[in-house]
């Protein structure tokens, strides 16, 4: 089922959340032990990032350096099938522009869909952490609308190799990312919120936002959208603080502000327990907040662990 239908026929604000493929080296297992704690809170979709290779240099016995693309993690599209297959539920892979040429983009939507998996988050992706800006791969897609306009025209029965419409095009339903504190590229918010418009205007058919602490920021963004005649559904993105290094790794990572209240109350904690209890306990006021405010879900980072997500979702669901 698409995301939007899930929305349609929802009577109450759902419980979502992502997950990130385990490192290489572990097995399906490890992954069961994260999404197992969830399941109980009846998740009707759960997305699964991608992270593209890294790269690493190696010294050759000529001396010079050699660039060596590694992976650390199994690929997206095999997790989706595994968590649809074994919990009978929906899955949204991300596709990223970062690592892909457009042949091999349109490769993995195929899979998708013969697995029977409706939904897709688009998005640009992140440059390798040795540049220090974004670099496409020879043959793919620079920005997430190029991206999106690939799987606009497959829905379409636009294939790279045919010379006609194909009549067995695909039937996704797509995803875009929205920033209600602006994308780190754009030069200020309105800029970022005409992008964002173009996504939709093009076929997008909801928004995730980035993760916020802020829920005024979101209540923002959200009028700003509807102002702009962005009327799709737009998904607060949500993550418990669970370590006081976080107050420092979120924003630098992210982009994002951390309001002086939390930061406060995290750094007068004497340890990390402490400090993920006071986590906890902003994400439950947050998503309080949130659900009266009549959001179709609250989607959660979990970023591999599920203990402070499961907190939040016992005081909700």
């Amino acid at each position: 089922m698409k995301v939007t239908e899930h929305f349609q026929n929802a009577d109450k604000t759902q419980f979502t959340f992502e997950i990130l493929p385990p490192l290489k080296g572990e097995n399906l297992q490890v992954l069961y032990e994260h999404i197992d704690p969830l399941m109980e809170f009846k998740p009707p979709f759960i997305d699964v990032t991608y992270h593209r290779e890294e790269y690493v240099y190696k010294q050759r016995d000529n001396g010079l350096l050699e660039k060596i693309s590694t992976r650390k993690r199994p690929g997206t599209v095999g997790i989706c099938a595994a968590i649809q297959n074994h919990y009978k539920v929906d899955t949204v892979p991300h596709l990223i522009c970062g690592g892909f040429n457009r042949e091999e983009t349109e490769n993995a939507l195929i899979d998708l869909h013969f697995l029977g998996i409706h939904n897709v988050l688009v998005l640009r992706g992140d440059c390798v952490k040795t540049e220090s800006r974004f670099v496409p791969e020879p043959g793919g897609h620079s920005y997430a609308t190029e991206l999106l306009q690939q799987v606009v025209g497959m829905n379409n029965g636009c294939y790279l190799d045919d010379e006609q419409i194909n009549t067995n095009g695909t039937d996704f339903c797509i995803g875009v990312a929205g920033y209600p504190e602006k994308h780190s590229d754009a030069p200020n918010l309105k800029a970022d919120l005409r992008w964002l418009k173009k996504k939709i205007e093009m076929g997008a058919d909801y928004v995730v936002t980035q993760m916020f602490f802020d829920n005024q920021k979101y209540f923002d963004f959200v009028n700003l959208c509807r102002s702009e005649g962005i009327n799709v559904p737009i998904i607060p993105g949500l993550k418990p603080l669970t370590t006081k290094s976080q107050l420092t790794i979120l924003p630098g990572i992210f982009h994002i502000d951390i309001p002086c209240d939390l930061a406060d109350a995290v750094e007068a904690c004497a340890d990390n327990k402490a400090a993920a209890q006071v986590g906890v306990e902003w994400a439950i006021k947050q998503s309080k907040e949130l659900m009266e405010f009549g959001v179709p879900c609250l989607h959660y980072y979990s970023m591999g662990k599920s203990g402070s997500v499961r907190k939040v979702a016992e005081a909700l669901f």
